[in-house]
């Protein structure tokens, strides 16, 4: 029996002054399921989840709920049909009480006065239904995102929602904390609520959702069920070229460039001892499988996991690295995969999370900070990576994914690096982000930085690597250098990773 659809949206446009958001935009969303909604940012997604929530109103066009026209003038209007929003942003009163939050709209009162007994009963019930633990009387500003997730769903669900729009909802999560938003989401389908999923994270979609529809420039390119869909071909939908035209020519490295950074036998616990060479202006590409020793390997040639045994020389002088400030200080830099837990100080300004890490070099007589040369240095790296908005005093948290991973990389940029290794250095941003990291990558390489690249995309790694190794079980088992006509062979490295010759090419996961 095929499900009716509980949203049509009939040529429906929309345009902001200059700018078409949406262009002739028909659309059904099945009752019952999930519908994710992807494209670049611009593309035209968020905006499409606004007009049916009811912020936005087309200028032409129908919306229809349950097969009866709507004309929304305000999300309460959408409301009352059983339509809410999850968005990127935490929409909670953080000084109130979970209880109070779950409920806001809905409270029960007699003569004015709140029914408390009334009030846990029926939040009581919300949470037996979904099965979370939360206390009704903690201060919804002390939980963890994950568990403030869970607010906006019971707060959804106690408002009678049967569509729910998420717009970027892991955006602001841990990767532990999406797993447990993830499962959420598929409760929420199971006990009969319809979602619209709106995402730039495609291995979520493809996990999550039923259908999927691409988008891009504000028009539809195409909807499909997701079981014929994959990253590949998502992404060359939403860019309208293929994926390797996503990378940045690449430009040979020089054949007598010198070596900048060596290993010599080097042992740490979880590693076996290995040597390794990295040349001015290479991009090395580390790749390998879940456990296989990647990211141990990177932190202990920053200097954040104590080495057993072996040497470590940049440009042909030993150098101990017993802490990160020692790394540092000898121009090994490191981008660490989690720019939430291990990068950035979400709460603090751009400013500041720019220039902590280089005090010294901005710090005048007097161990007073030289705010012209702080504010000139950070005006060009915010410049050069093209930060949107380019505000020194906002703080982090404010920005988009693909802004805050630009600011992780210019915090390592405020002086440029010998060595730079960077990790997952597109985990969590959208596929215009990932062009212009890709840019920066190449760009530092052309001005002669040794490059490190660790990523469980593969393509990543054949799309902008020199040359590559890959690590299994602490080891590096194999190295690779590009083929003639320049690139690696993604499934020899694949094959090196597995261990076998039967391994087949695909992403490789860290």
């Amino acid at each position: 029996m095929t499900p009716s659809p509980l949203v049509e949206v009939r040529n429906v446009s929309l345009s902001f002054v200059a700018v078409q958001a949406l262009q002739d935009i028909n659309l059904s969303i099945n009752q019952g399921g999930i519908h994710a909604l992807v494209g670049e940012n611009g593309a035209g997604k968020s905006t499409l989840g606004k007009v049916i929530s009811g912020i936005e109103r087309p200028d032409t066009g129908q919306l229809l709920i349950n097969g009866e026209e709507r004309h929304y003038t305000h999300p309460r209007d959408a409301l009352r049909d059983g339509i809410t929003t999850i968005t990127q942003e935490i929409a909670l009163l953080n000084n109130q009480s979970v209880l109070y939050n779950v409920l806001l709209g809905q409270e029960i009162c007699r003569a004015g006065v709140l029914q408390r007994r009334q009030m846990l009963a029926e939040f009581e019930r919300l949470v037996e239904m979904t099965g979370f633990e939360l206390d009704p009387d903690e201060t919804v500003g002390r939980l963890h995102m994950a568990d403030q997730r869970k607010v906006e769903v019971l707060q959804a669900i106690a408002r009678d929602s049967r569509l729910i729009i998420m717009d970027e909802p892991t955006a602001m999560l841990a990767d532990d904390e999406t797993r447990v938003f993830l499962e959420i989401v598929r409760s929420l389908q199971r006990s009969g609520h319809t979602i619209i999923y709106i995402s730039h994270f495609l291995e979520e979609v493809l996990a999550l959702a039923d259908v999927v529809t691409v988008m891009r420039n504000g028009f539809i390119v195409r909807t499909a069920p997701t079981a014929e869909e994959t990253t590949h071909s998502l992404v060359e939908a939403m860019l309208g070229r293929s994926m390797l035209e996503m990378y940045p020519a690449r430009r040979p490295a020089k054949a007598d460039a010198a070596v900048v950074f060596e290993v010599r036998g080097l042992q740490a616990p979880g590693l076996g001892q290995m040597d390794l060479q990295l040349r001015a202006g290479e991009i090395t590409g580390l790749a390998g499988l879940v456990g296989s020793g990647r990211s141990r390997l990177a932190w202990t040639l920053f200097g954040a996991l104590e080495k057993e045994a072996g040497e470590i020389l940049v440009r042909g002088e030993a150098v101990q690295l017993h802490s990160t400030m020692d790394a540092i200080r000898a121009g090994v830099f490191m981008l660490p995969e989690s720019r939430k837990e291990q990068g950035l100080l979400l709460k603090q300004s751009i400013r500041n999370n720019l220039s902590l890490p280089h005090m010294s070099r901005i710090v005048g007589r007097g161990g007073i900070i030289s705010q012209a040369r702080e504010k000139a240095r950070i005006g060009q790296l915010l410049g050069m990576l093209n930060v949107v908005p380019p505000e020194p005093r906002l703080s982090v948290n404010r920005l988009s994914g693909g802004n805050q991973q630009k600011v992780l990389f210019g915090k390592w940029l405020f002086h440029q690096p010998t060595v730079f290794i960077v990790d997952e250095p597109t985990r969590g941003v959208d596929i215009g982000a990932k062009r212009a990291i890709y840019e920066l990558v190449a760009e530092l390489a052309d001005q002669g930085v040794a490059i490190l690249l660790i990523s469980s995309e593969i393509e990543e790694i054949v799309g902008l690597a020199h040359r590559a190794l890959v690590m299994r079980l602490g080891n590096i088992v194999a190295s690779f250098e590009a083929e003639d006509d320049g690139q690696l062979d993604e499934k020899e490295i694949m094959r090196a990773a597995f261990g076998t010759q039967e391994a087949e090419a695909g992403g490789v996961r860290t």
